[in-house]
């Protein structure tokens, strides 16, 4: 089930959202931000893993940070951890709305809509349950997406593969960063599922481990394929001056494949188990993180209450899902992408000091599992999160704001908080 959820956390990012950093990398920026955040996500997942192995709680990077770093630094872990896996789920719910409207005549928005209202409700049911979907439903993606390389890998051409590559120079690579972040975004999720497991010091690296490693072989394959079938604007644009498109799979495979084949049909329709895999998965990760900045006190406590019946964070998931629909009717779907991207990268560096200053105070805690090649990988994946972080502040300028006002008004509002109660 570990497993089930850090795949089904990211796959989404397999099926949309990579493909909008195509006009601005082209081919080869693309390829080459997606090696660069693959060699950062390895790093950090192989050092990320001694955390959640050591601390197994459900608040993830705020817990590490918390007994790392001070109040203050867990307090911004967590709205960072809050932002990522708040807003990844309304990009990827309208992006399931736009799978649906090929065949349903329905507004992609209501769609998404509607997949808050159930996915949130199966999460509020029961997390054995709720585990159970989001592992069957990964399984059926993972081999949907196997199939899409096996039907498309007859069709790709090299000349095809590498038509205008760097439509905007190397520099485009830098801001096809947080498309291809998309490709892994929120496994580390798979932490905050560790006070469930039983038993996290073990079950949580092979879950860490395998997971990385299905996600590193589904993202080269879906790129290389997709892209070799007619070059990057075919699975950017469904025709020359349409907009974007969240459904480059079905474009990739309308060009390898006629749009009447019954495999056609067969791909388009199991693809969306792909993407209610990531939205289904994120909201049960979400619900955890906003649950344990309530318990802890970090927001207000009615957040950290578990329901009774159910033994699930009742009303962390209802608040996330008001917040989700908010962002949703925006329409933004880049720009969500973009702002989800900015809290993971933030939580990547806060994690990775955190490592570093656990090591340091606390030599003595019991690590079952330690950092892989301590300290090279560790500062690996800081040091390519800090160069991540720079290329989405200089090519999202806009965004960048709206990010730190978030984070910064949530630190001016806790900084409020604990000083009004340390006055009483």
């Amino acid at each position: 089930m570990l497993w089930g959820l850090g795949v089904g956390y990211v796959i989404s990012g397999e099926y949309f959202g990579w493909n909008l950093g195509l006009p601005q990398g082209g081919t080869y920026g693309m390829l080459a931000a997606t090696l660069l955040v693959t060699v950062m996500y390895v790093a950090f997942v192989l050092s990320y893993a001694e955390l959640a192995c050591a601390i197994p709680k459900a608040g993830g990077a705020f817990d590490y940070a918390l007994r790392a770093l001070g109040p203050v630094p867990a307090f911004l872990a967590g709205a960072l951890q809050f932002v990522e896996f708040v807003f990844a789920p309304p990009a990827i719910a309208f992006a399931i709305g736009a799978y649906l409207h090929l065949y349903v005549p329905v507004d992609p928005l209501w769609i998404g809509v509607a997949c808050y209202l159930l996915f949130t409700a199966l999460n509020v049911w029961g997390v054995r349950q709720a585990a159970s979907f989001e592992l069957l439903v990964t399984v059926v993606a993972v081999v949907e997406l196997l199939i899409f390389i096996g039907a498309t890998a007859p069709s790709f051409r090299w000349e095809r593969f590498v038509d205008n590559p760097l439509p905007h120079g190397w520099s485009g690579a830098f801001a096809a960063v947080p498309f291809a972040i998309w490709f892994y975004l929120a496994i580390e999720g798979v932490a905050n599922a560790a006070e469930e497991a039983r038993n996290p010091q073990r079950d949580v690296v092979i879950g860490f481990g395998s997971a990385m490693a299905t996600l590193v072989v589904l993202a080269l394959g879906v790129f290389f394929c997709a892209v070799g079938v007619d070059g990057w604007p075919a699975v950017v644009y469904e025709s020359p001056g349409a907009a974007p498109s969240d459904s480059p799979l079905p474009l990739a495979m309308a060009r390898a494949l006629s749009r009447g084949s019954w495999l056609y049909g067969l791909l388009v329709t199991v693809g969306l188990f792909g993407l209610i895999a990531s939205f289904h998965g994120i909201l049960l990760a979400g619900g955890r993180a906003t649950m344990e900045l309530g318990r802890a006190g970090y927001a207000p406590r009615v957040l950290g209450r578990i329901d009774p019946r159910t033994g699930t964070p009742a009303l962390a998931l209802l608040f996330n899902m008001l917040v989700g629909i908010g962002a949703l009717c925006t329409g933004k779907t880049g720009d969500i992408i973009v702002l989800a991207c900015f809290g993971a990268v933030g939580l990547y560096i806060v994690s990775m000091l955190s490592l570093f200053a656990l090591r340091r105070r606390e030599p003595d805690l019991p690590r079952p599992f330690r950092a892989v090649l301590y300290p090279i990988f560790p500062a690996t994946a800081l040091v390519l999160a800090v160069l991540c972080l720079g290329a989405l502040v200089a090519f999202y300028p806009l965004v960048a704001a709206l990010f730190a006002a978030i984070v910064l008004g949530g630190l001016a509002a806790f900084a409020l908080w604990r000083k009004r109660s340390r006055s009483t």
